[in-house]
């Protein structure tokens, strides 16, 4: 009999999702229709920001929020090298450079302090953002990283796609939601399949700066407006009695097709009132592991965790590779074979090539940690108490070295 694979993540869909997705293929409009519409002002109700921007991705979400923020070739931008590409590759999108700044190696996240040793990198004047990224679910100390980005005239941009839900402390320790942008300029949240949200594909960037939104709406549909307030050519867009000709556009910028459809709206909608519940069995599941795996240390133990309430995505666990006798790909392999599956988030991005080849080979002895260690283990939330009991135990057969 093949075994059932446990796999790192995976979408809960259910029938409500599914009839909210037929509903709109019966409906007249498939994509730039009212689901979308409806899906940003919920979205800004969860977050408390004042704008949301619906678009394709959590990559396009952050493509357009740098250029929401006008960087250009001869910017800097700061990026943590422990993430996914898309972190870093939106800043070479709009032709800026990438400063890699170091990582905590318990938990991932970009502090403060790694934000001051690259500015000090960074060249005179030249870095003009910065990106801390919630990894796995936990959040950076924004308030922290708000009072070095204020010091050096920078902005921040939260790549948040791993922690919708979840809040971090502000104020007298007063939660903040993730996304409500207090303490930056826009976050970024992506509603991939294995997110706690799903759209299929699809992303959002929030902010408090109508400016910004409504740049960010203009270039994810290719640059376009169809109603200018002050067009360039007012013969093309204006009847000779002064009224709008309805058929006229105009380009002043060139843009993108980032719109989300209507289908991927409809399913961000009814799963987005679903959050709550999914945060929820997320946590439930986190302690359980939490619990569990302290049979393990120190060989296996989890990432250290930081304040406020994550909105956790991933389930990573630091294992001694070496005390194991063990490679990671081993490991994995044999986990693989007893049912579960596992994933590394994630190589750090100062190491690939394409980077390596741009800017040269860095050491960064807290990614370089991290990495060495990481290896995600499944979580979503149609996983039950046995599941994770069954991962433990495996995991436990497999990593712990006999005395």
């Amino acid at each position: 009999m093949t075994k059932t694979i446990l796999p790192y993540g995976r979408h809960t869909i259910d029938d409500d999702d599914i009839a909210a997705v037929a509903a709109v293929l019966k409906s007249d409009a498939l994509t730039n229709g009212p689901v979308t519409d409806t899906f940003e002002r919920a979205l800004a109700d969860v977050t408390g920001a004042k704008e949301v921007v619906v678009c394709s991705s959590g990559t396009s979400a952050l493509h357009l929020a740098v250029l929401g923020l006008g960087l250009k070739p001869g910017d800097q931008v700061i990026v943590p090298s422990l993430t996914f590409l898309a972190s870093a590759n939106c800043a070479r999108y709009v032709g800026a450079d990438v400063v890699f700044a170091d990582v905590d190696p318990e938990t991932g996240l970009m502090d403060p302090r790694h934000l001051e040793e690259a500015l000090a990198r960074a060249r005179p004047g030249a870095a003009k953002a910065a990106i801390p990224v919630h990894l796995n679910g936990q959040c950076c100390d924004m308030t922290g990283l708000k009072a070095v980005a204020d010091r050096h005239g920078i902005s921040l941009v939260e790549d948040a796609c791993h922690a919708l839900g979840g809040t971090y402390p502000g104020p007298s320790n007063t939660p903040v939601p993730v996304g409500a942008c207090d303490n930056s300029v826009a976050a970024c949240l992506s509603f991939h399949p294995v997110k706690t949200v799903a759209m299929g594909e699809g992303g959002a960037v929030t902010t408090n700066d109508p400016k910004m939104a409504a740049i960010m709406r203009r270039l994810r549909s290719h640059g376009m407006e169809r109603t200018p307030s002050d067009p360039a050519y007012p013969e093309y867009a204006r009847d000779t009695d002064g009224s709008a000709n309805p058929w006229f556009y105009e380009m002043a910028d060139i843009g993108w097709n980032f719109r989300s459809s209507d289908i991927h709206s409809a399913l961000g909608l009814s799963q987005l009132k679903k959050l709550n519940g999914f945060v929820a069995r997320r946590a439930e599941l986190v302690a359980r592991y939490d619990g569990a795996l302290r049979a393990l240390a120190p060989q296996v133990r989890p990432v250290a965790r930081v304040g406020g309430m994550p909105g956790w995505h991933l389930y990573v666990v630091l294992i001694d590779f070496q005390a194991v006798g063990k490679s990671r790909a081993k490991v994995m392999r044999e986990l693989l074979a007893a049912g579960v599956g596992t994933q590394v988030h994630y190589f750090p991005v100062h190491l690939q090539p394409y980077y390596q080849e741009l800017y040269g080979p860095q050491t960064l002895a807290g990614a370089d940690a991290y990495y060495a260690r990481c290896l995600s283990l499944p979580l979503f939330p149609a996983m039950s108490d046995g599941d994770v009991d069954r991962v433990v135990e495996a995991l436990g057969k497999i990593a712990r070295r006999p005395a």
